[in-house]
Formats: structure tokens, C-alpha cells, sequence
């Protein structure tokens, strides 16, 4: 079976606890990676990474300091999943809540030969529009999925693609996550397992959440939140006719 990472921060004890019970209980063994806290990092060294002007004019909204922070934490996985000896690996995030055929699905997906880079094993939507579904397993199937879903909770990733991935995502101006529904800018082929054989877990933190930092960051004064609201629908406006465009001609 392909290796298991987990995206945890030293302060965060009791979600690396609960994750440690689950992969054991699993039979799972994993490799724990120290998770970037962006709201340690230098002006400098988010300049190096961070492409802000690009954001302005590509992305929904400017990038908080914890979305930076994920995002390189993501970058660590995939540089072990490149310079590792097995064909790919999993990757969770400290706050994912598994099945109990998890350890057999991450086997079966291992010797998966199917014409997929990324295949994701969380979904708020457990019924989504797919291209083309086929068995994985007695009770679960994998599914090519029209629009590829958010988060990066938990997902599997050949070890060409986490190279390919590696190649082309610095700069970034994206979240980590929406960066991986642009899947014709990365070259990816994302694929999921559907029922979602992963939930949300444990959400408590001492370093505090994406979603607490975004609404933090959001702005108070009315002009500002026109602006913000205009810049979000002509995001979803652009992706979506992307989106479209490139399903229709792939």
C-alpha cells in the first residue's frame, strides 16, 4: 500500500491524538509532516511563494495568512510523495474522520491502473455529477467527477503527478484546494471515491482555522463588500465557463 502522510502542527496535540487512534485502529501506519503555520511566516518568505498580483486579478479573494500555510504544507507531502520509492501516497489533513474499509480502499487504490493523477476520498457532495463511475470494491465506486470538489482532506496522488504538481504551483495565488478544480492549469486528472469514505473530524485547535482567519479578514465598511462580493461572483462566473469549455473538449 502507498505510503500515508499527516498534515498535523506541533501545537494541535489533540488532533494528531485522534488522528494516531484512527490510523492504528485502521491498521495504518503514517508519517507525520510538521504543517507550515503561515502566521509565523516572514514578509519575505511569503513574497517568495505568494504571487498577490496574480490573486487580484485570478483569484476570488487575497489569500490569509493559514491558506498560505496550507498550501506549503501540501507542497511537504507532495515532496515525499516525488522523491519517495512507492508509485504515490495518501495524504490527510489532521481533522478528517475515516470509515472503517478505509485501509482496505487506500490497498485497492494502490494497485489502481485507472486514468487518474488525484483521487479525492471527501466530498460535501455525495451524490455529484460524474463523467464516468466504475466498482471499487463491493460497496464503493470511482468516479470522474464533472466539477472536481473543494477541500483537501484526504486524497491519494501518484508520484508523477505530486511531481508535475510540484513543477507548476509556485507561485501560487490560490488556495490549495481551489487550485486543484483549475485541473486543466495543473494537468491533472482528478478522480473520487464515492460514498466519500472520509468525513470532517475534529475541529478543535489552539491554532485556530482557515474559516475563522477568512471571516476575520473580511471587510467591515459597505463599499469594500461590494467590491468583494463583484470579485467573487466574476470568479465563479469565469470558472464556471472554463470549466465548461474544457469538459466539453477533453
Amino acid at each position: 500500500m502507498w505510503p500515508a502522510y499527516l498534515l498535523n502542527m506541533v501545537a494541535n496535540i489533540g488532533r494528531l491524538r485522534d488522528s494516531k487512534a484512527q490510523f492504528a485502529g485502521l491498521g495504518i501506519q503514517f508519517e507525520r509532516i510538521n504543517a507550515v503555520d503561515g502566521k509565523m511566516l516572514s514578509e519575505r518568505e511569503i513574497e517568495n511563494v505568494y504571487d498577490a498580483k496574480a490573486n487580484r486579478h485570478c483569484a476570488r479573494s487575497p489569500l490569509v495568512a493559514s491558506e498560505i500555510g496550507c498550501y506549503l504544507s501540501h507542497l511537504e507531502a507532495w515532496k515525499k510523495i516525488a522523491q519517495g520509492n512507492s508509485k504515490g501516497g495518501f495524504i490527510f489533513e489532521d481533522d478528517f474522520q475515516a470509515s472503517d474499509d478505509m485501509g482496505t480502499l487506500m490497498e485497492l487504490l494502490s494497485e489502481e491502473t485507472g486514468s487518474w493523477d488525484m483521487v479525492k476520498l471527501f466530498s460535501l457532495n455525495a451524490n455529484p455529477r460524474c463523467i464516468t463511475r466504475r466498482p471499487l470494491g463491493p460497496d464503493h465506486i470511482i468516479a470522474m467527477p464533472y466539477r472536481v470538489p473543494s477541500c483537501l482532506i484526504a486524497y491519494g496522488l501518484r508520484k508523477s503527478a505530486a511531481r508535475k504538481l510540484l513543477d507548476r504551483s509556485i507561485p501560487f495565488f490560490r488556495p490549495v484546494d481551489e487550485d486543484q478544480k483549475f485541473f486543466w492549469e495543473k494537468g491533472l486528472r482528478v478522480a473520487l471515491v464515492l460514498p466519500p469514505p472520509v468525513t470532517i473530524g475534529n475541529q478543535q485547535t489552539v491554532t485556530g482555522t482557515v474559516g475563522e482567519e477568512r471571516r476575520a479578514a473580511k471587510p467591515t465598511r459597505l463599499p469594500a463588500r461590494m467590491l468583494r462580493g463583484i470579485r467573487s461572483l466574476l470568479y465563479q462566473i469565469r470558472y464556471t465557463a472554463l470549466l465548461h469549455w474544457h469538459r466539453t473538449i477533453r
